[in-house]
């Protein structure tokens, strides 16, 4: 074993560089194009005993998960000889280890060096249809996760470097598109048993107590530069409470300490009877991604980073589901969480969170039978939206959601290629919200039209009634809705729907809101009202009703 702190840095960016080929890897053999395209996914590294030592790429409110998977399959596996050279592990139920929801599967391998465990690579991914009761795995009508599909509760996948065959039956008899779900667990594999193999190349080569002083000096200095962060931020107890779309009033407590940055979460609703719950540990992400982003946003995370935070919640509410809730919409009630923090402490630190932004993934599942191939097909898709203006500079404009972070859109050819549907439209939402002296950034409206009958559509859109708040004076953002545009029949505006009927040529109109403004709009820059205005982001008739200046047309 060695201290010097040469050695130290050159093993942690080794083991940086085996996450980012971790994810590589997953990206170029995956079937489905959430994965390979939207790279909806995540990977890393943790120690032996699961809690992180390094970050790879992908969204952040995945990355988050792996440890939280890793220490239930330790647990759970946890009798001598229960974990062996060559095993990979499988969990998706976020009662047992999978965090999130059922389409998210977790893959974990176990990295072996002089006999023992010295760390484990882990991935996650949203998988098309694992099961349940409507396709895509994903239904607002859910009312237990039983419904919701295969449950996969911490379970050994591959033995001593063998697949565990009836459980590859079993995965795959449930779900409507065997051969992709198939095609993207191996895929999974394929990427641990490379970081496995990177990772015992370095303890062979550095010896494994080199190895495992790494690991642990890093995620000291990750705490020495989180507390450092922390010594800067403003002290004291910060509230808030805020209506949701729904009608309830989700609250949140913020009391930061020379010490401690402690997240109360305990004052809030009851868990749903439907979908619309999440579980405390990926509550826990949302907390981690706001107290990075405060503390030290540029630099990769790890266990360290994030031992001054504290969480505080109450089982059997909607931020604490209790076993068997359904979570399928999981991902808007962290995102809520997400930005009530965020909310709660712009006020006190603008210089460093901006307005309110969009605020959704607005999550938009289209399916059915492809008209050229007569298979089950289902486009999952996250949607871009706008951020939020700050001090000195508008927000961005087609962004993914913070929790989101590191996706892409599918492009529209392979949508049209592999979907049973045409991408007629992408273009920035120019709807009215966000002006300020920095103005929101825009989102989007994106149409899908349907190339056959007997499709679905399935979305769960927030911020729907209450737009991106604004900052200082600055106007609201503009909601996220659909606008579903049948080929004969009235249209009808959505933000939470589940398997609506469509038919041929029938049009989905994805409208995503404008983040919200910063300043006063009388403060803005004449000059960036003109080239609004030139550039058709807002008309000369709005420039002069927000911004009181006359925009003389061009000669």
């Amino acid at each position: 074993m060695t201290n010097d702190p040469i050695t130290l840095e050159i093993i942690q960016n080794s083991l940086q560089n085996a996450a980012d080929e971790m994810f590589a890897a997953m990206k170029k053999t995956a079937m489905s194009s959430i994965i390979y395209e939207v790279l909806d996914m995540g990977t890393g590294i943790t120690d032996a005993e699961g809690e992180i030592a390094c970050s790879g790429a992908g969204i952040p409110g995945f990355v988050g998960v792996l440890d939280k998977a890793v220490k239930v399959i330790n647990g759970k596996f946890g009798a001598p000889g229960a974990v062996e050279p060559g095993d990979v592990f499988i969990t998706n139920d976020p009662y047992y280890g999978g965090v999130t929801h059922l389409n998210d599967i977790v893959v974990a391998m176990p990295v072996f060096a002089e006999g023992r465990i010295i760390a484990w690579t882990a991935n996650i991914a949203h998988n098309s249809d694992v099961g349940g009761m409507a396709p895509g795995s994903l239904t607002g009508d859910a009312t237990e996760i039983f419904q919701e599909g295969l449950r996969l509760p911490a379970i050994k996948v591959i033995s001593r470097g063998e697949p565990i065959q009836p459980v590859m039956e079993i995965i795959k008899v449930n779900s409507r598109m065997p051969d992709v779900l198939e095609g993207d667990v191996w895929a999974a594999v394929a990427s641990v048993r490379i970081g496995a193999a990177r990772l015992a190349e370095i303890a062979g080569k550095y010896g494994a107590a080199t190895f495992e002083q790494a690991m642990t000096a890093f995620m000291d200095y990750g705490e020495r530069v989180s507390r450092a962060a922390l010594s800067t931020l403003p002290k004291g107890v910060f509230t808030l409470s805020e209506e949701q779309d729904d009608g309830l009033v989700f609250s949140v407590v913020i009391t930061i300490t020379d010490d401690e940055f402690v997240v109360d979460l305990t004052n809030n609703p009851d868990q749903a009877t439907g979908p619309v719950n999440t579980s405390r540990d990926s509550v826990i992400v949302s907390a981690q991604m706001i107290f990075k982003s405060l503390t030290d946003p540029h630099s990769p995370c790890n266990a360290g980073s994030f031992r001054p935070i504290r969480l505080l919640t109450r089982e059997g509410s909607v931020f604490h589901a209790r076993e068997p809730a359904p979570v399928g919409f999981y991902y808007e009630i962290d995102l809520r969480a997400y930005d009530l923090m965020w909310r709660c402490l712009a006020r006190h630190i603008p210089e460093r969170l901006a307005a309110g932004h969009f605020a959704s993934v607005c999550g938009t599942f289209i399916g059915g039978i492809h008209p050229d191939t007569g298979r089950q097909y289902t486009i999952i898709e996250p949607q871009l939206g706008g951020w939020g203006g700050r001090e000195g500079m508008d927000g961005n404009s087609a962004m993914f959601s913070g929790a989101h972070g590191e996706t892409f859109n599918c492009p529209a050819e392979v949508n049209e290629a592999r979907n049973g549907l045409y991408v007629d439209r992408m273009e920035l939402n120019l709807e009215p919200g966000g002006e300020g002296a920095f103005t929101g950034g825009r989102g989007i409206v994106m149409d899908y039209r349907v190339r056959a009958d007997n499709g679905f559509l399935t979305i769960g859109y927030t911020r729907s009634r209450f737009p991106a708040w604004a900052l200082n004076g600055g106007r609201e953002g503009s909601p996220n809705y659909v606008e579903f545009i049948p080929k004969d029949g009235e249209r009808q505006r959505f933000a939470f729907v589940s398997g609506l009927g469509t038919k041929k040529d029938d049009v989905i109109r994805v409208v995503t809101g404008n983040g919200g403004g910063f300043g006063d709009p009388a403060r803005r820059d004449p000059d960036l009202v003109r080239r609004d205005v030139k550039n058709g982001l807002i008309s000369a008739e709005r420039a002069r009703e927000v911004y009181g200046i006359t925009i003389e047309p061009a000669a």
